[in-house]
């Protein structure tokens, strides 16, 4: 079984559920007392946020290299950012290491390419929504159209996740306004939506949902544990 290394603590509730789905893989497929061989290098989340508000890209990519090469040093065969926001540093934390960098939207496209779905609504953050390194991942290797919410809809997803999410907390209005922002997406010809966002599940599933749902965390935890264990 190969060694996977984590980045995460941004948010640790979404961590959390990082951790769990991986060892819940490894256990369904190898059965038994197996469990992930893993490491984590957990980061303090307000000073990854206020990198962020700031757009002090250059510092965030230090650190993530440098939380890269400390993940190395273990003896991690694969890097797992926990976090789809901070795969913005996606480049600086591959140039850092000499181990695979498991990208979360590159294991999303595939899963989004395997459903024959060609139009996707992507929600998140406000700087996953806005920037454009998660939809130039899907449109240039999958030729996936990605659409966006509207201005007030974005302010509304980044509130609920900052103030909400972040913390635990989930209501049933957060969910009637995400499921809103979503049917608004379906009348725009989507025909599928990644919840592109770790702390997103903790509030909508497919459940919710009359089209498909690409839960970021499930995908790219399936990642993981078929790197690991094949």
């Amino acid at each position: 079984m190969r060694k996977i290394g984590l980045i995460g603590g941004m948010s640790w509730e979404s961590t959390l559920v990082y951790y769990k789905l991986i060892n819940e893989g490894v256990k369904e497929i190898l059965g038994g007392l197996h469990s992930s061989k893993c490491v984590l290098e957990s980061v303090n989340f307000a000073e990854i946020q206020q990198l962020l508000d700031l757009e002090d890209y250059k510092t965030l990519n230090q650190l993530m290299a440098k939380y890269a090469k400390n993940i190395e040093k273990t003896g991690a065969e694969a890097i797992l950012l926990c976090c789809n926001t901070i795969h913005i540093c996606a480049e600086s934390i591959k140039k850092a290491v000499n181990i695979p960098f498991l990208h979360i939207a590159e294991a999303t496209g595939k899963e989004i390419k395997r459903n024959n779905i060609r139009k996707v609504l992507l929600l998140g953050t406000k700087s996953t929504m806005e920037k454009g390194f998660y939809k130039s991942v899907l449109n240039d290797n999958f030729n996936i159209e990605v659409i966006i919410p509207t201005k007030n809809d974005i302010e509304t997803i980044h509130d609920v996740i900052y103030k909400e999410l972040v913390y635990g907390i989930t209501t049933s209005e957060s969910k009637n306004k995400f499921l809103k922002i979503i049917k608004k997406s379906i009348d725009k010809g989507a025909e599928g939506v990644i919840l592109g966002c770790t702390e997103i599940p903790l509030l909508i599933n497919q459940n919710d949902c009359e089209i498909p749902t690409f839960n970021t965390t499930k995908i790219h935890t399936e990642r993981a544990v078929e790197f690991s264990i094949n």
